[in-house]
């Protein structure tokens, strides 16, 4: 079993948050795939984003707000 670094990018609704994972690599065909923690975690952002609670994403990996760059 590997261990490969992987940054996986949450988005929900205006924001997105940046969150460095650990993906497991097997022999078997349901590699790679996240530990439960990873999975967790990123479950946790995601929820944190739709209240708009920055701080607590941000605990675990960076924030961005989207904006548009032109209106139509």
């Amino acid at each position: 079993m590997k261990v490969k670094k992987k940054t996986k990018y949450v988005h929900e609704g205006r924001y997105v948050a940046e969150v460095d994972v650990d993906l497991i690599l097997t022999e078997d065909e349901w590699a790679p795939y996240l530990s439960v923690e990873d999975a967790e975690r990123l479950d946790e952002v995601r929820k944190a984003l739709q209240k708009e609670d920055f701080e607590s994403a941000s605990r675990h990996g960076r924030v961005f707000r989207l904006e548009p760059v032109k209106e139509p």
